[in-house]
């Protein structure tokens, strides 16, 4: 067990998940020892829901609450995040953070996938996380043979995070929400702090692929595989 700030009692933080256009409003209930306040990172916002202390609004102090309303922009779907913005260090490595999904109202052809799933990464307090865990309690991807598989790669730490796929390539289709001009192929992806990259998988090599950060201390020890490791998972 480890000491974790969190989110509605869970580390990553609850997904939330929106269409372009719908109204959202989120309640900040400060029950910490210290101010925080929430940032929605990739949406674009009006200023004062930006979520910034002493640029945007007062710290939430202990005790208070601070209720964010805005609607998800049409034209900013995507893959987005949230977290503390305020020592943000200590905070966002302690668990205060989660992915803001933003689908959009026409989904592009290459967007149309069986298994959509978001993929964390940290590198504080708790250690070299995959969604707030680290190997061998990571949770492994699922999909059945011909399955297309979109994963959400998002940076929630400090530090540059190579994530390797072993048996089969990833088609990057989006960059910070972004579509990319031309969706290109790779096996190894570098996702720096804050960044987020959305990629597909054509599940066509059944097996249990390992699926892992590729700075080789993140990933593995004397005693084998821990920390930013899972597995992509294909049944026949």
């Amino acid at each position: 067990l480890v000491e974790a700030w969190a989110y509605n009692g869970q580390v990553p933080g609850p997904q939330i998940r929106v269409k372009e256009g719908d109204r959202v409003r989120v309640t900040l209930k400060n029950d910490l020892p210290e101010s925080t306040a929430v940032h929605f990172h990739g949406l674009e916002l009006p200023v004062e829901m930006d979520g910034v202390p002493f640029i945007t609004q007062p710290p939430v102090k202990p005790g208070e609450e601070f209720v964010y309303e805005f609607t998800a922009p049409v034209g900013n779907a995507g893959s987005h995040m949230y977290h503390s913005h305020h020592n943000a260090a200590k905070q966002v490595a302690f668990g205060l953070l989660g992915a803001f999904i933003v689908e959009p109202r026409r989904p592009r052809p290459i967007e149309r996938v069986d298994v959509d799933y978001t993929m964390i990464l940290n590198d504080g307090a708790h250690g070299y996380t995959l969604n707030g865990k680290g190997f061998p309690a990571t949770e492994p991807i699922v999909a059945k043979l011909g399955q297309k598989v979109r994963i959400r790669f998002m940076n929630e730490g400090m530090m540059i995070h190579p994530m390797h796929l072993h048996g089969m390539h990833m088609t990057v289709i989006d960059k910070d929400g972004w579509p990319q001009p031309a969706p290109w192929k790779c096996d190894t992806i570098n996702v720096a702090p804050g960044e987020r990259w959305d990629v597909v998988v054509n599940c066509n090599n059944p097996g249990t692929w390992a699926f892992h950060c590729h700075v080789l201390p993140h990933a593995e020890t004397e005693h084998g595989m821990f920390g930013m490791v899972t597995a992509l998972i294909v049944e026949k």
